[in-house]
C-alpha cells in the first residue's frame, strides 16, 4: 500500500480517470469532492463507479472510500499487481473508455496483466478498440513494450445500448522505458480501415466500402444494430493517424447512410493528417506519460495541436511527478506540413525511482 506521499484534492467529475490513474502511478492519494453536487442526480455515475471497481482490480490494497450520496471519493492507491482478470465494463461506456487507463498501467504492474474486458466494443463517445490496436500498441512499442505478451485481442464486437462485445488484452511488465526520439512522422504509405455492421444487410454496405476503402477488413455481428468504420494511416517512419465514426444507436437521432458515415469519416482522417505529428490525438496523453516515466533520460515527440484533455493531463503530470515539458511551437514548413505542431520536450523521472513506500 502507498506510503506517506501528500494527498491531492480536486473537485468535481471531469477528469476523474487521469486522477485515478496518475495517483495509482504516483503513489499519491487523492480526494474528488462536489461530483455533480448541484445535479438532479448527483454523484458518480454508473461507468465511472465501474472504472473505480477496475482500478481496485488491478491493484492490491488499495483503501476507496465513497460517500453516501455519491459526490465524495476518497482514493489511498496500493500496488499496482495485475494477473489475470476479468471485468464487465459499464454499457454506458464503450471499452475503449477502461482499456485507455489501462494502456497507462499495464507496463507497470508486479505481474503481466492479462484482462478480459466484457461491454461495448464501438460506439460515438470513446475510441473504440480497433482504433487503439491499431494506434496505441505500435506506440507502446516504441517505448520497449512489444514482445509476444503484448496482445489486444476483439473476440465479439457489440454496440450500445445493448453490448455483448468481448476483447483480451494482455501486455508484458516493462518498469524500464526506452527514451524516444520522434520527431519525424515522414509521409503517408497506406491507409486500413475495419467496417463492422449489427443485424443489417451486409452486400450493399461492403460493396460502398470495398469500393472506397480496398484495404478494410468486415466484421458482421449479431446484437443491437448499427454500423462504423474506423480508418488508420501510416507512415514510413511508423506514425498512425486514426479517425473513426458509428452509427447511432437504436431510436436516437436520425439514420445515417453507409456512404454518408463513409465519407465524413474519410474527412476527418484527413483533418488528422493535417493536425499531423508523430502521435494522434487520441494518444498524444499516453505518450507524454511513458516519456514521465521513461529512464532519466531526454525524451523528444512531435504533436499535433494540443487537444484540451492533454492540456489538462500535462497540468496532472506537474501535480502528481512535479515533472514539466519544454514547449516548441513549429510553424508549417516543406518538412512539417499541415497545421501547427508542437516539439514536447522531457527528462523522465524512471517508474522506479519513484519515491514510493510499499507496505
Amino acid at each position: 500500500m502507498a506510503g506517506q506521499s501528500p494527498s491531492l484534492s480536486y473537485m468535481g467529475c471531469n477528469f476523474l480517470r487521469q486522477r485515478l490513474v496518475l495517483a495509482t502511478l504516483s503513489g499519491r492519494p487523492v480526494k474528488i469532492r462536489q461530483i455533480r453536487a448541484k445535479e438532479e442526480d448527483p454523484g458518480l455515475r454508473d461507468f465511472e463507479a465501474s472504472f473505480i471497481r477496475l482500478i481496485d482490480k488491478v491493484t492490491n490494497g488499495s483503501r476507496i472510500e465513497i460517500n453516501q450520496t455519491g459526490t465524495t471519493l476518497y482514493y489511498q492507491p496500493g500496488l499496482l499487481y495485475g494477473g489475470s482478470l476479468e471485468h464487465d465494463c459499464s454499457p454506458n461506456r464503450s471499452i475503449g473508455y477502461y482499456l485507455e487507463s489501462l494502456l497507462c498501467l499495464a507496463p507497470f504492474v508486479k505481474h503481466p496483466l492479462r484482462i478480459i474486458l466484457r461491454g461495448v466494443t464501438n460506439d460515438q463517445v470513446d475510441p473504440s478498440v480497433d482504433v487503439l490496436k491499431a494506434t496505441a500498441l505500435p506506440l507502446l512499442k516504441k517505448f520497449g513494450i512489444d514482445g509476444e505478451g503484448l496482445e489486444l485481442k476483439i473476440t465479439r464486437r457489440g454496440m450500445p445500448p445493448k453490448g455483448g462485445g468481448e476483447v483480451v488484452f494482455s501486455c508484458p511488465v516493462r518498469k524500464t522505458l526506452q527514451p524516444i526520439q520522434f520527431t519525424d512522422p515522414g509521409k503517408i504509405k497506406r491507409i486500413r480501415g475495419t467496417a463492422y455492421l449489427f443485424f443489417l444487410s451486409l452486400p450493399a454496405f461492403q460493396e460502398f466500402f470495398f469500393f472506397n476503402f480496398p484495404q478494410t477488413t468486415f466484421y458482421h455481428v449479431w446484437r443491437s444494430p448499427g454500423f462504423g468504420l474506423s480508418l488508420v494511416a501510416e507512415t514510413i517512419n511508423g506514425t498512425f493517424l486514426s479517425a473513426e465514426l458509428a452509427s447511432n444507436p437504436q431510436g436516437q437521432g436520425a439514420a445515417v447512410l453507409p456512404e454518408e458515415l463513409g465519407q465524413n469519416c474519410a474527412k476527418l482522417l484527413l483533418e488528422e493528417i493535417y493536425r499531423g505529428g508523430c502521435v494522434d490525438s487520441t494518444n498524444q496523453s499516453l505518450v507524454l506519460l511513458l516519456m514521465t516515466l521513461g529512464q532519466q533520460d531526454v525524451s523528444k515527440v512531435l504533436l499535433g495541436p494540443l487537444s484540451p484533455y492533454t492540456i489538462e493531463f500535462l497540468r496532472h503530470l506537474r501535480s502528481f511527478f512535479q515533472i514539466m515539458f519544454k514547449i516548441e511551437t513549429k510553424s508549417s514548413d516543406e518538412e512539417h506540413k499541415g497545421g501547427e505542431k508542437v516539439l514536447m520536450t522531457c527528462v523522465g523521472i524512471g517508474f522506479s525511482n519513484l519515491n514510493k513506500t510499499i507496505k
